[in-house]
């Protein structure tokens, strides 16, 4: 059988919607989501074996003005992942007016050359007619291959958007196993789904100043999985607010990151966290890249 690939980078600014997308087309929880901007902080790797034709789709970081050393790394992903694909898809929500973090993505798409499709997204929360004026504004802003309106949530529009990202397949060997759907280690997805907990749970900056790290894994006889895991932050205070009153912010955290962990691996988990303070860690690169963020 002639097999194609193609390699789409999905861009955007943070809270757009990028990881859901992601999730959808791949079929399960690979890239963690939250209501919180800048919940996602590596280039993730989703794969869809369709036939014939692997979809390689690269969630990125969310473009947005960097404050931290985290920050200049997460925009630095999100820069970089335009060039070298065959194909980029801008998602956008379904506002008409374009800002600055849309402008800044459009001018990169337009450097690199690159095949570009316009994804506008939620538009389970507007009205149809609505959506005339927001394509109005994007094809007067770029020369997009198509627009494609769809609701990463509801699922509405993505077989649609699979279908275009379809054209520019190119004649390949598959990069990947037919059943793999992520190239993220086992251990980097569940510590980025204990991450997801953190960001549903907590307010504020708190959140956005974790990192998480599995220091055990280990499986059983009987196929029962062991993870320890030790969530950081950068201050005492917010070390108690993690671990909450009598531990049970963190028992809840840990609970609802089990169930997501023993759906991801098909097997029973026991899951142990511990919460440690490592101040400033985001400004520090050497605490960045042992946690995973990593250039290459």
């Amino acid at each position: 059988m002639k097999t194609k690939t193609a390699m789409i980078t999905i861009c955007g600014r943070p809270n757009v919607g990028k990881s859901t997308l992601t999730n959808f087309l791949v079929g399960e929880k690979i890239a963690i989501v939250s209501n919180k901007p800048q919940t996602t902080r590596n280039r993730i790797c989703g794969i869809v074996t369709r036939e014939d034709t692997q979809f390689v789709f690269v969630d990125t970081p969310g473009y947005h003005r960097a404050r931290t050393k985290l920050g200049d790394y997460m925009v630095g992903v999100a820069r970089d992942s335009i060039a070298d694909v065959d194909l980029t898809i801008l998602v956008v929500e379904p506002i008409a007016s374009i800002g600055a973090q849309e402008e800044g993505l459009l001018e990169k798409i337009k450097g690199s050359n690159c095949p570009a499709v316009l994804a506008i997204n939620k538009i389970d929360t507007v009205e149809k007619e609505k959506l005339l004026a927001v394509i109005a504004a994007y094809s007067e802003k770029a020369n997009f291959d198509a627009i494609v309106p769809i609701s990463a949530k509801t699922g509405d529009g993505v077989e649609q958007l699979l279908e275009v990202c379809k054209k520019y397949a190119v004649d390949s060997p598959f990069l990947f196993p037919e059943d793999m759907t992520t190239d993220q280690p086992e251990r980097q997805v569940m510590a980025e789904i204990i991450r997801e907990k953190i960001l549903w749970n907590l307010d504020r900056e708190i959140p956005h100043g974790t990192a998480v790290e599995i220091t055990k894994f280990s499986e059983r006889d009987n196929g029962i999985i062991d993870i320890d895991a030790t969530i950081y932050c950068e201050k005492a205070s917010h070390k108690g607010i993690i671990i909450g009153k009598q531990g049970a912010m963190l028992k809840k955290i840990s609970t609802m990151a089990r169930h997501d962990i023993e759906k991801f691996m098909g097997t029973k988990v026991y899951l142990e966290t511990w919460v440690k303070v490592k101040e400033n860690w985001r400004d520090n690169m050497n605490y960045v890249r042992s946690f995973g963020y990593r250039d290459e």
